[in-house]
């Protein structure tokens, strides 16, 4: 074979085997082009932020710092009952502010929107921590398991209807008594304050010469009482140092309420502010002291009696 034609032959075969490279390179780099391209069509999906319980919730139990938290929960999976802290518009509410928008009067200011909403939100969740302090001090209704979203019938918050019932302590009656400024520690007594409660009453008395004559007694009749409410407040305002009422509602067992409701009937109430370190002894009826006997002594004095009455 010549030279010369073995040199073509070998031309060819270079030629052949570096387009078979270019190919192959091309076909590569357009695979991972096709792969980035379809990764990049799939969007990701909105999460919201939704309050869910932090561990088991019993019913009675009073939500408090650390049984609520936020849990990251799809945008499209999360139900119209479940609390958001309005990070992330969910599906509707785009309706819903066209429907107020409206409603609104033209002249009314327009409130922050786009970033500067979004802005303004972050800014009060980082401050006050969304929501979820909204709900301490809301009474559990129904047994919540731990990661499930709060919704409002499994709970009551504070002026719900049922409230107070779902409020009080099992085995525990709820009574309203009477009470002033005078007789409630100058308005210093707040919902869930421990008091004791004082009866004071006159009793007559009768000495020998038939002679009416009348004296005042004080004695406890109830300790370290729970306030529930004064009048249809059962929390005291931030700033509020001292609520003035016409009644405060008391926690009081159902022989306890007996005793409350004869003191009532035989003189007036007053309610004694209990120190935060004397709420740990024991509360409720407290026994009668035994009376003393009154007796009546006549002292002659010249030709005139005199009655003295000696206790």
């Amino acid at each position: 074979m010549k030279p010369a034609r073995i040199a073509v032959i070998c031309i060819a075969a270079v030629a052949a085997i570096g387009l078979a490279i270019v190919v192959r390179t091309l076909g590569s780099s357009d695979g991972g082009a096709t792969t980035t391209a379809a990764a990049a069509v799939v969007p990701e999906r909105p999460m919201a932020k939704v309050l869910v319980a932090a561990r088991d919730l019993q019913p009675g139990q009073r939500l408090a710092n650390g049984d609520l938290a936020w849990k990251d929960w799809a945008v499209d999976e999360v139900n119209p009952a479940f609390i958001t802290d309005g990070s992330v518009a969910l599906p509707g509410d785009e309706d819903d502010k066209d429907a107020r928008a409206e409603d609104k009067d033209a002249a009314e200011p327009a409130t922050p929107a786009g970033a500067v909403a979004t802005v303004a939100r972050q800014a009060t969740v980082a401050a006050t921590g969304g929501s979820e302090t909204d709900y301490y001090g809301s009474v559990v209704r129904e047994p919540i398991l731990a990661g499930e979203p709060i919704v409002s019938r499994k709970i009551v918050r504070a002026g719900d209807s049922g409230y107070m019932a779902a409020y009080l302590e099992p085995g525990y009656r709820a009574m309203a008594i009477r009470v002033t400024v005078e007789t409630a520690a100058g308005g210093f007594i707040l919902p869930g304050d421990r008091v004791d409660v004082l009866l004071t009453r006159e009793t007559k008395l009768e000495n020998m010469t038939n002679a009416e004559g009348s004296k005042f007694a004080s004695s406890t009749v109830m300790q370290n009482v729970k306030v529930l409410a004064i009048d249809q407040s059962t929390r005291a305002g931030e700033d509020e140092q001292a609520v003035v009422g016409a009644t405060a509602t008391l926690e009081v067992r159902p022989g306890d309420a007996e005793a409350l409701a004869l003191a009532k009937s035989e003189g007036e109430l007053s309610l004694v502010l209990r120190s935060y370190a004397d709420t740990a002894g024991p509360s409720g009826r407290v026994a009668p002291k035994a009376t003393q006997e009154s007796r009546t002594v006549r002292v002659f004095r010249g030709n005139e009696p005199q009655t003295v009455v000696v206790q």
